[in-house]
C-alpha cells in the first residue's frame, strides 16, 4: 500500500528528518481505548487531542504507509478558514452556530502556527492571508455572494482590493479582480503532518505505520484488522480521507477526484522581480480551481483541480505519481508570471481530494455502531479545519456532551451523490460542460443552456461560486 512515488513535499519533509526508519507496522494480537485508522492530519489531531483533553487515554494510531504520505502531505499548504463556506456553514448551522464554527476555524490557523512553535517544529507557517481572484472575465465577482453573507453577520474577513493593490500584493496582472482574507496561513503540508506525528508520540500515542486495515469487526468486540493481527478497542476511529470512499457507508456521500501539482526549481531572484515575496495563498474563481503559492527557498508551488475520477471509490494508488496535466498547468504559471518563463519544473505529483455535496466535511457515527467514528470529505480545505476536526472527534470518542460533538457537523454526511457508473459517466458530463461554460464566459460569450445546467451540477470545491447563467 505504499504509495508509488513521495509528493516533493513529503520527500522534503523526510530529508529534514534524516529519512527515518518508519514506525514499526503492527503484528499480533492488542488492545487499546481508541484505535484510530489514518495517519494524516484529522487522525494525529485527533489523537493529540485526545490525549490533551484525558492523559490516561491509551491512543492508537495505524497508518498504511507513513504518516504525511496521503492527501496530507500532498495538497497545495493552504491553511484556510471556513470563510468561504459561510452560506452553507449557515444554512446548515444557524447563525449563531455558524459564526462560532467560522470564529473557531479563524482562531484553527493560529493554533497550528503556536503549536508548531510551542512543540518545537517548523512547518514553514507563514500567515500572509490568502487571495481570491477572478483570473478572466468570466470569474469576475465570484465572491460577492459570500462577501455580502459576511457583512450581514457583522463579520470583516474579506477586504476589497483594488486591481492595483491586488496586482502588487500577487506579483502579477493576470488577477482582474479579487478580495483579500487575512486570517489564511500557508504551510508545508507534510512538515505539519510529520511535526503532528512527532508531537503525538511525546504524548504518548502509539502509532505504527505501514498498517493498512484489512477489515472491521463490530459488536460487543469491536478489533481493527491488520495483516498481521489485529487491534482491540473500545472506541473506533476512521481518519482515511479519500480511501473511504471504498466503504459502503460512505461510497455515495463523497466524490474521490485527483488535484494535480507542479512545483518549480528555486528562483527567488525572479519571484522578487515578480513582486510575490510573501507567503500569501492565492486562487482563482474557475471550478477547476488554480491555486499556488511560494516556498521559503523561492520555489512556486502550483495546483489544479477536477483531475482524475476514481469508479466506485476505488482510490488504491491510482492517485500516485506524476501529474497528469502537468505541462498545462506550467504553462498557465509562465503566462501569469512571465519573468518565470526560464525557470524548470522540479517535480510534479497528483493527490487524492474527496469533494461532498456540501462541499463541508463531515462528522458522525456509523449507522448502528455508536462507537465507530468517522471524519471525513474536507473537499480540498484541511490543513486548518483538520484540527476542528480532531476536536470534534475526540469529543465523540470521549462521550464529551460539549459543543463540539453537537455541532451539526458532527451529524453525518448531508446529500448523496447518483450510484456507479452514473456517477462515473455523470461526472465527465459535468466536468466537459464546466471547461466549456468557463472557456465561454472567459471571452465574454455565455455558454449554452445544457451546459450552464450541467455545470450547475458540480459539487461544491475549494471555493462555492456564484452561479452564472
Amino acid at each position: 500500500m505504499e504509495a508509488r512515488q513521495k509528493s516533493y513535499w513529503l520527500a522534503e519533509a523526510l530529508a529534514a528528518e534524516g529519512n527515518p526508519v518508519p514506525a514499526s507496522p503492527w503484528e499480533g494480537e492488542g488492545r487499546t481505548d481508541v484505535c484510530i485508522v489514518g495517519g494524516g492530519f484529522t487522525g494525529l489531531w485527533t489523537a493529540i487531542h485526545l490525549k490533551q483533553l484525558r492523559p490516561s487515554t491509551d491512543v492508537v494510531v495505524l497508518e498504511m504507509d507513513v504518516c504525511g504520505s496521503g492527501a496530507s502531505g500532498r495538497n497545495g499548504g493552504f491553511a484556510m478558514t471556513w470563510a468561504s463556506k459561510l452560506s452553507t456553514i449557515l444554512k446548515i448551522c444557524g447563525a449563531q452556530e455558524g459564526l462560532r464554527l467560522l470564529r473557531a476555524s479563524q482562531d484553527a490557523v493560529k493554533a497550528i502556527g503556536a503549536f508548531a512553535r510551542q512543540h518545537g517544529f517548523d512547518a514553514h507557517f507563514r500567515p500572509d492571508g490568502w487571495l481570491w481572484t477572478a483570473a478572466d472575465r468570466g470569474q469576475l465577482g465570484a465572491w460577492e455572494d459570500i462577501v455580502e453573507a459576511h457583512k450581514k453577520l457583522g463579520s470583516d474577513a474579506f477586504a476589497d482590493l483594488s486591481p492595483a493593490e491586488l496586482a502588487r500584493r500577487a506579483g502579477s496582472a493576470a488577477h482582474l479582480a479579487g478580495v483579500y482574507e487575512e486570517a489564511v496561513a500557508t504551510v508545508q503540508p507534510a512538515r505539519l503532518a510529520r511535526g503532528l506525528r512527532k508531537a503525538a508520540l511525546a504524548l504518548g500515542v502509539r502509532i505504527h505505520e505501514g498498517t493498512p486495515m484489512a477489515g472491521l469487526d463490530y459488536g460487543r468486540k469491536m478489533r481493527v484488522r491488520t495483516p498481521k493481527g489485529s487491534v482491540a478497542a473500545e472506541k473506533i476511529v476512521l481518519a482515511t480521507g479519500t480511501w473511504a470512499a471504498q466503504m459502503p457507508a460512505f461510497r455515495r456521500t463523497m466524490m474521490p477526484l485527483a488535484a494535480d501539482m507542479i512545483v518549480t526549481a528555486p528562483a527567488p531572484e525572479r519571484l522578487a522581480e515578480s513582486g510575490l515575496t510573501t507567503g500569501v495563498a492565492i486562487s482563482d474563481s474557475s471550478m477547476l480551481v488554480h491555486y499556488y503559492r511560494t516556498t521559503v527557498d523561492g520555489r512556486i508551488v502550483f495546483g489544479k483541480g477536477g483531475g482524475a475520477f476514481a469508479f466506485g471509490g476505488r482510490v488504491g494508488t491510482r492517485f500516485d505519481g506524476p501529474a497528469p496535466r502537468a505541462r498545462e498547468m506550467a504553462a498557465t504559471l509562465k503566462r501569469w508570471y512571465p519573468k518565470l518563463a526560464s525557470v524548470p519544473i522540479a517535480d510534479s505529483w497528483i493527490g487524492p481530494v474527496e469533494r461532498t455535496a456540501t462541499g463541508l466535511p463531515f462528522f458522525g457515527s456509523l449507522p448502528g455502531q455508536p462507537d465507530v467514528f468517522y471524519g471525513l470529505g474536507y473537499t480540498g480545505n484541511g490543513v486548518a479545519p483538520s484540527y476542528l476536526g480532531g476536536r470534534i472527534l475526540a469529543s465523540l470518542a470521549l462521550g464529551l456532551g460539549d459543543e463540539w460533538s453537537s455541532t451539526p457537523l458532527a451529524q453525518g454526511p448531508r446529500g448523496n451523490f447518483p450510484p456507479e457508473p452514473f456517477r462515473y459517466v455523470g461526472a465527465h458530463m459535468v466536468r466537459g460542460a464546466v471547461k466549456r461554460k468557463e472557456a465561454a464566459e472567459a471571452v465574454g460569450r455565455n455558454a449554452n443552456r445544457i451546459d450552464n445546467f450541467l455545470a450547475s451540477l458540480a459539487p461544491a470545491g475549494l471555493t462555492p461560486l456564484k452561479k452564472k447563467s
